[in-house]
């Protein structure tokens, strides 16, 4: 049996060796919610070049802008933040016990290495657990919120002090980034600093191919997303647009324990994911989905129940209503160190993102009706 057409279509890289090594130092440098301004940094230096001007507000989202004089404005946007943990209580033996900052997963803690963010530096720390060996014959506890401690090689409380570690301190994991068999890309807060990247590739592929847009383009990378979209609630009344593309990530369904009559059944590397839900306007997805067949690019489709859980949302329901869309990047071990992308499906989010700006006309309405 002959095969399709599209099965035989040879992947083309998006992604250079000059991106991808910014790819590599940004997913390196940590950004915990709240505290993303380092990365913030990063990322505005390599998406200057493919810009007119650049702004910051009060909380450290950060914007690039491609004809800020155009009254018609559209985002894109990923979010800049990371999952992290809190210095919560330092025991008179040194030992901390943490609180979360966004979804931290307590059960991948222990035996971890840790930075713990403080005014002097970072001090290094781990996640401590009891020795398998003195657990024999008792019933075995799992990682608890509760019982999850870090231990910085201190034996009192003054000794911790001393090192400027106070009540409030971040935490970030040490892991860093590794590409997995020349396929994947994994790290930590590729959740969702793959989206920051992306978004900033579609830039770059704009300048270097001297494309005009007829509006505005805002190049959004939002801050505090993991503690409930806040940043983008924030940017989007500042900036006012009149439509938003927001990328994300959404869970690869194919690895052992995800239950697919309920998660979906999505995979990496079978292309960008489309989402249907209230928040996602109809005609914006069907620009997305008829742009995606158009230019050949594979993609997903998921259903989501009630709202998205992403920056969409904030859009979709800013300023009296803006026409909103998802295109989600598969991943595997979400909110884990070891955050797994296929190198194939960023290429084709770029794109996706590229060429539906493209397709976009100046002023273009996506109601289903205005009259009746």
């Amino acid at each position: 049996m002959a095969k399709k057409k599209d099965e035989n279509k040879k992947h083309v890289p998006v992604v250079t060796k000059k991106s991808l090594q910014f790819f590599e130092k940004y997913i390196n440098n940590a950004a915990p919610t709240g505290y993303e301004w380092e990365g913030q940094k990063l990322w505005l230096e390599y998406l200057k070049p493919y810009v007119d001007e650049h702004f910051v507000d009060n909380y450290g989202t950060a914007v690039g802008v491609i004809n800020p004089k155009a009254e018609y404005k559209v985002v894109i946007e990923a979010h800049a933040d990371e999952i992290s943990w809190y210095v919560n209580y330092i025991t008179n033996d040194g030992l901390i016990y943490v609180i979360r900052n966004g979804g931290s997963d307590h059960q991948i803690a222990p035996s971890k290495r840790v930075n713990i963010h403080t005014e002097k530096g970072y001090v290094k720390a781990v996640f401590g657990w009891p020795a398998i060996h003195t657990r024999h014959g008792e019933k075995e506890q799992t990682p608890e919120l509760k019982n999850i401690f870090l231990d910085c090689g201190c034996t009192t409380k003054e000794e911790v002090e001393a090192l400027g570690v106070h009540v409030g301190c971040v935490i970030t994991y040490e892991d860093e980034f590794m590409v997995l068999n020349d396929r994947y890309y994994v790290g930590r807060a590729l959740d969702n600093r793959a989206g920051g990247f992306m978004i900033a590739e579609v830039a770059r592929l704009l300048k270097e191919n001297k494309k005009k847009l007829p509006f505005g383009l805002y190049i959004v990378n939002s801050v505090q997303e993991e503690i409930g979209l806040r940043g983008a609630e924030m940017i989007a009344d500042r900036i006012k647009p009149n439509v938003a593309i927001v990328t994300d990530v959404t869970h690869d369904t194919t690895t052992p324990m995800i239950n697919k009559i309920t998660q979906g059944d999505l995979s990496a590397g079978k292309g960008p994911v489309v989402s249907y839900a209230p928040a996602v306007q109809t005609n914006l997805n069907k620009l997305l989905i008829k742009t995606a067949e158009k230019a050949g690019i594979p993609f997903q489709r998921q259903a989501s129940s009630r709202s998205t859980g992403t920056d969409t949302d904030a859009f979709a329901y800013s300023n009296g209503g803006v026409p909103s869309a998802l295109i989600s990047l598969p991943l595997r071990y979400m909110h884990t160190t070891v955050e797994m992308v296929h190198k194939e499906d960023v290429d084709n989010v770029i794109s996706l993102i590229y060429e539906s700006l493209l397709a976009i006309k100046d002023g273009q309405d996506f109601r289903e009706f205005s009259k009746i």
